[in-house]
């Protein structure tokens, strides 16, 4: 999974990301719509497991746990970094730094 955390150029799926602040989630038939309500965009997430990748963002380390946690099988976890960094490049998520763990 290592060469699919650079491979979406600026998006480092090996870094912590979270839903953005001003963007939220309408639960559909197909997936969700992502609504930005301070740039007004509008967004489809276009399968429920990418909702759940979505949706497990904030509270994992990384994007690839997310993508782990969700449940998205091997060979299918590329299209999800692809399908992320399309939504980091959209600013629909943004980098989050990690919580700091206590010894």
């Amino acid at each position: 999974m290592n060469e699919t955390a650079c491979a979406e150029g600026s998006f480092d799926a090996r870094s912590a990301w979270q839903l953005a602040p001003t963007v939220s989630l309408r639960s559909e038939p197909f997936g969700a719509l992502a609504y930005d309500f301070h740039t007004r965009k509008l967004s489809f997430l276009k399968s429920v497991q990418l909702v759940g990748v979505v949706e497990q963002l904030a509270e994992c380390p990384s994007a690839l746990s997310a993508i782990d946690r969700a449940g998205v099988p091997a060979n299918e976890q590329q299209r999800y970094v692809s399908a992320l960094a399309a939504l980091a490049r959209s600013k629909m998520i943004t980098p989050r730094k990690p919580e700091a763990r206590t010894p």
